[in-house]
């Protein structure tokens, strides 16, 4: 498996006009990949790919708009940008749902919104293929072709996860379409070539190199990432990354910008993720994918000293979901599971990549460390559910300290159920106070959070989350591995002691 990068989302901006981010791959006549030459020239590759290059429009309805003060005329969107094209962009940078963007004063009512973005056309039926967040949302699509006629499309179907969406358009008329390459065989340093429509300028090719592979963005744990120099900017998103030999190996998601402009890094995702989601949508119009049924987190050094294991390796169990594949096969919280029906699970991001990509009903084995010694398992995959709830918490007083961690804790009584919203089920020793330069302030724990097992002991009270630090301590650990409960979801923290 490859290295896998997060980066901070405060500055990972998904590119939401049409152009075109990348990756390349490297071909060979004996199976074994070598690097092509610089091309004297892109122009016959985009010559002959282009006219598979559509441009995409939407249309979200109507949302209020903000005027600069009450009786004045909408202003320009700034840097000269279409006012759809900047308002999607502050959605995506911001992370939410936007009024458009007018730099403040009151709104006014009735303000229409749009998204740009591209998209190429996979067969001659009129089958195209661009980020799902272009067209999430939308009444209605707009797709236009190379030669510049235009037509309303239909959503095939679209996959939040993997951020791909299927749309298709009647032509009446045979269209020029792209062929997906192999992405697997793509390497560092491999040229590609991107065509869009950055900031709606028109169709626009650009050339680079694939800079790396295998990067993990926040958002899109189902995706192993490439990263392209090519530059692209916001009008890129859906559009193709190509290969030196005219074939797409990669769709383009996101940049990674302080500034929201192109600086060099980008980011597609493979070819070979997207054959596999485009063929399902295309067939049912939606994804069905595997699921276990847990909540998991790294297994860092500090947890696996905590845990007396060697290797900081796996997929630490935070939580098992109550009815679930899980839960039947006997997982428990704090396992580490470090092989999922025959390949190993070196990094825990890789996990959930290995159950998604597993079918509904198939009969697995789970190999996991349970305390430190190994176990197999055998589970039977779960057809992964729409998407989840959460539940509710927050903090209360306390007298007794977790010595070398800088936590004060308390019992949960009436009152504190009370005042911090906690459910009936919440049991454990409240977290009243954390000292601001303490070990665990470092960690992230925080007062309100209830504090379920110490290791591998349950917790019912202070006292007994005292007892069970102090038993830790005695044993010589330099971390004490906690169980936290925040707002009903459940984290496994290793804190290391202060005089440790």
């Amino acid at each position: 498996m490859t290295a896998s990068l997060t980066l901070d989302k405060r500055v990972l901006h998904r590119v939401i006009l049409p152009g075109a981010l990348a990756a390349a791959m490297a071909t060979a006549a004996s199976g074994i990949a070598h690097a092509r030459p610089a091309p004297e020239s892109f122009a016959d590759i985009a010559a002959r790919v282009g006219p598979a290059v559509v441009n995409i429009a939407t249309d979200r309805g109507s949302a209020p708009a903000m005027l600069e003060k009450p009786g004045d005329t909408p202003q320009f969107s700034p840097f000269g940008q279409p006012e759809g094209q900047f308002r999607e962009f502050m959605e995506r940078y911001f992370g939410r749902a936007m009024p458009d963007f007018r730099f403040g004063g009151p709104m006014r009512p009735d303000h229409r919104m749009s998204a740009v973005g591209s998209g190429f056309i996979v067969d001659a039926d009129g089958h195209l293929v661009t980020n799902n967040h272009v067209v999430a949302g939308a009444r209605s699509i707009r797709v236009r072709l190379h030669d510049g006629d235009t037509f309303d499309a239909k959503l095939v179907g679209g996959d939040a996860k993997t951020d791909l969406a299927l749309l298709k358009i009647d032509a009446g008329r045979p269209l020029p379409f792209v062929e997906f390459g192999d992405s697997d065989r793509i390497r560092a340093g491999d040229w590609v070539m991107t065509i869009g429509n950055p900031f709606g300028l028109g169709g626009s090719v650009t050339a680079g190199i694939v800079s790396a592979r295998g990067r993990d963005l926040r958002g899109g744990s189902l995706v192993d990432f490439l990263q392209i120099d090519a530059p692209i900017n916001q009008g890129n998103s859906g559009g193709p990354a190509f290969d030196a030999s005219g074939k797409v190996i990669g769709v383009n998601a996101s940049i990674y910008s302080p500034t929201g402009g192109n600086v060099g890094i980008g980011f597609a995702i493979p070819s070979n993720d997207a054959k596999r989601v485009i063929a399902a949508l295309k067939a049912d119009g939606r994804i069905e994918r595997g699921w276990l049924g847990v909540q998991i987190q790294p297994v860092t050094p500090d947890i696996a000293e905590s845990l007396g294991i060697k290797d900081a390796t796996g997929a630490l169990v935070a939580s098992v979901v109550e009815t679930g594949p899980a839960r039947d096969a006997g997982l428990q919280q704090g396992d580490i599971i470090t092989g999922w029906d025959g390949a190993a699970v070196g990094k825990f991001r890789e996990l959930p990549r290995l159950v998604a990509g597993t079918e509904a009903g198939k009969v697995v084995e789970l190999a996991i460390l349970r305390e430190g010694k190994p176990m197999t398992l055998s589970v039977t995959t779960g057809l992964m559910p729409a998407a989840k709830k959460v539940a509710s918490l927050p903090a209360k007083p306390a007298k007794e300290g977790l010595a070398g961690t800088g936590i004060t804790v308390a019992d949960i009584d009436p009152a504190a159920r009370s005042r911090f919203g906690l459910g009936e089920a919440a049991k454990g020793a409240l977290v009243r106070h954390v000292e601001s330069d303490s070990p665990a302030w470092s960690r992230g724990i925080r007062a309100g959070d209830v504090i379920e097992r110490v290791t591998y002991t349950p917790v019912g009270s202070a006292a007994d989350a005292v007892k069970a630090v102090e038993q830790v301590r005695e044993e010589g650990r330099k971390a004490v591995l906690l169980t936290i409960d925040r707002k009903g979801e459940d984290r496994i923290v290793a804190v290391r002691f202060a005089d440790a």
